[in-house]
């Protein structure tokens, strides 16, 4: 594998995009040169995500937490209704019992970004506190690189999913239309999303770092 070949795979996908026409894609994203367009969308996407972010702080405050609370509230009411529908009407939609496992997907990956928010992931903030400030930095910087990596694989794995359903007109089970990467996008956006976050804490650590403010501190659960 030359940085040629990698370029032209690259270049393969992006000329593939504006055909729209999801086997093809789908064919294109089957290569390496997938990994580099993936780099560069996850990165810019994220920054573009720390920026809105910082320009609307309603939005930071409060997307990610709607789409879990909302999901959440979907899947209550879905299984609520058509279990009572079932056991006292004896009917029940079709999609009652394949749509709710997409709706805590969403939910699951919404809420992860979230949470990363607060530094709720496996933080070692006891461990942490006691290093050097320089170690905490390269610590705080580590966490960075790995969430923006593992969004990275996963930006790049759920959008070949994504397009192989869509080249397959995979239906979701129950219905006669509602296609399964409509839901499925949910995933590489919210690694997206997870980039954007991963990439304001680290913009903050940074800010912290050249004032002399703590570095470390204990992570609050839900901490708005």
């Amino acid at each position: 594998m030359t940085l040629v070949t990698l370029l032209n795979e690259a270049w393969s996908i992006i000329a593939a995009i504006p055909s729209w026409d999801s086997w093809t894609i789908s064919e294109t994203l089957g290569t390496n040169g997938a990994w580099l367009v993936g780099l560069v969308v996850t990165l810019l996407g994220g920054l573009l995500v720390a920026v809105l972010y910082a320009r609307f702080p309603a939005l930071e405050n409060h997307f990610e937490k709607s789409v879990m609370i909302w999901s959440y509230l979907l899947i209550a009411a879905i299984i609520g209704v058509e279990v009572v529908r079932r056991f006292v009407f004896s009917v029940q939609a079709p999609w009652s019992t394949t749509l709710p496992p997409f709706l805590f997907l969403i939910m699951s990956w919404a809420g992860c970004a979230y949470n990363l928010k607060f530094r709720n992931h496996l933080s070692f903030a006891e461990f942490r506190s006691m290093m050097p400030r320089t170690f905490q930095f390269a610590c705080l910087v580590f966490d960075a690189v790995l969430w923006l990596t593992f969004s990275w694989v996963v930006v790049v794995t759920s959008t070949r999913v994504v397009f192989n359903s869509a080249a397959n007109f995979q239906i979701l089970l129950g219905t006669d239309n509602v296609m399964q990467w409509w839901l499925l996008i949910s995933v590489p956006i919210s690694f997206i999303l997870i980039a954007g976050r991963a990439i304001e804490n680290l913009a903050i650590d940074y800010r912290r770092y050249k004032n002399g403010a703590d570095l470390i501190s204990a992570s609050a659960q839900f901490g708005d």
